[in-house]
């Protein structure tokens, strides 16, 4: 039966969430960590709570996620993890050699009240961590914000332990790189290759969790931001954070560390989200922008332009990370589709602000954000008037079962299809791809409901 039992008719709920659409801060930390060359996560917790973690990206990238934990028994859990941390910093670098070691905390770690910053310099005073390696960490409760949280959490954390100012500045951006798949990341580095820009991304996932399969296993890819880049990015002249609620903490550190001015803008999904991107980066990094790229933008016109009839009027619920669903939902406005159910577990006002501004030619639109913004909260609107097409993650797809409507999964995690980390969504050739899958999805659809004199050869 599924959901088959939600109700249209809402109830108050103050302290229940039901499928949230979030999940929580070490995941993201974990993510981000991989961002660096040579880390290996380290979830300051149980067992339970790092195997958990894994699993989610494990499922969802298809790869081996790695990572390793001070596995609290029951008597740390009472007198706190000091032991198990510096125990597991030795054994770490002893067996399996990481450049660096990426400490975040769970709720467990966190509700003790273990210091990190005194376990830490424990371990180095106590000689466990070797010469020319690292120990970075941060704090990531999972009773707090969501996955979001923790990334922004881990990348701040990369500006505090890394970055440096010499007297300096070179002609080089940062690119803060929000959560996004691997794929989107190496459009971007792409797009800014193609403009003749020096830039450096950071976290970046390209070469870490897409990689080929060899026949030789490889802990740590080459993939990633080196130390030494990571260390570069306190005397590069700006800094473009993408996306707000992954990268603004760590564009403010940077700018308070080293001096390095910022801009934060929103991943660069959909058209104009991209146009913002280019301009910026155009700005900053004082380069012209190719005809290569004005080309890859008319060709993605071109496609709006020629399928603008069945992108128009289509009613779209969504859910998933902020800093996607904003340019995302921006994006499915400019095709004149109409973007009415959007919810997101991540806490936060930007979100309600932007929503606002997008959605105000949009009538009857609904969003909410918050722990209270769940996945019930979302189907109880498309219980009350229905939507044409769903657009979110894998835990979107009973609802989509349950009401018969199309469904494409975007965002964290996708576990049931395959692509979402081969395919990118940014840029304008990632805009294409996206605008592409809605149109078969729909078209799909209406080829297998319409009536049997109505289907036709040509749509």
């Amino acid at each position: 039966m599924l959901l088959k039992h939600t109700t249209a008719k809402e109830i108050d709920r103050k302290s229940l969430t039901i499928n949230p659409a979030k999940t929580c801060q070490p995941i993201g930390a974990m993510y981000a960590a991989f961002g660096l060359h040579g880390c290996l996560p380290h979830s300051h917790g149980s067992q339970g709570c790092c195997a958990y973690h894994r699993s989610a990206l494990t499922r969802h990238f298809k790869e081996p996620i790695v990572a390793s934990t001070s596995s609290f028994s029951e008597g740390s859990s009472v007198f706190g993890g000091s032991a198990n941390l510096v125990q597991a910093i030795d054994t770490i670098f002893s067996v399996y050699n990481p450049e660096i070691v990426a400490v975040h905390t769970t709720c467990l770690s966190e509700t003790i009240g273990d210091d990190l910053t005194q376990i830490i310099s424990k371990a180095f005073d106590d000689g466990k961590v070797p010469e020319g390696k690292k120990v970075i960490y941060c704090n990531t409760p999972s009773y707090v914000g969501s996955h979001i949280t923790g990334y922004s959490n881990q990348l701040a954390s990369f500006v505090k332990f890394f970055s440096t100012s010499t007297t300096k500045k070179k002609n080089v951006v940062n690119l803060a790189a929000g959560w996004m798949e691997p794929s989107d990341m190496g459009e971007i580095k792409r797009v800014a290759k193609e403009m003749e820009a020096r830039t450096i991304m950071f976290p970046d996932m390209t070469g870490v969790l897409d990689t080929g399969l060899t026949g030789k296993y490889e802990m740590y890819p080459k993939g990633g931001t080196t130390q030494a880049d990571m260390a570069a990015t306190g005397d590069s002249k700006f800094t473009i954070g993408l996306g707000e609620y992954s990268t603004q903490d760590a564009c403010i550190k940077l700018e308070n560390k080293c001096k390095v001015k910022f801009e934060v803008i929103d991943i660069p999904i959909g058209l104009k989200a991209t146009d913002r991107f280019i301009m910026s980066l155009s700005r900053h990094a004082n380069v012209p922008v190719p005809d290569s790229i004005t080309e890859e933008r008319a060709r993605l016109l071109d496609l709006i332009s020629d399928n603008q009839k069945y992108f128009y009027g289509k009613r779209v619920a969504l859910w998933g990370d902020p800093d996607t669903l904003i340019p995302l939902t921006e994006f499915l406005v400019s095709l004149d589709m109409k973007p009415v159910y959007i919810v997101t577990g991540t806490p936060g006002k930007t979100f309600d602000e932007r929503m606002y501004n997008i959605l105000k030619n949009v009538p009857g639109a609904k969003f909410k954000s918050g722990a209270n913004a769940d996945m019930f909260q979302l189907h109880q609107w498309i219980k009350q008037e229905g939507v044409d097409l769903l657009i979110g993650n894998t835990y979107g797809k009973y609802i989509a079962r349950d009401e018969n409507i199309p469904f494409i999964r975007y965002g964290f995690p996708i576990a049931d299809r395959a692509g979402h980390n081969f395919f990118p969504k940014t840029c304008y050739v990632g805009a294409t791809n996206l605008a592409i899958q809605i149109l078969n999805a729909l078209m799909d659809y209406q080829d297998m409901h319409c009536p049997e004199e109505k289907v036709e050869f040509q749509m």
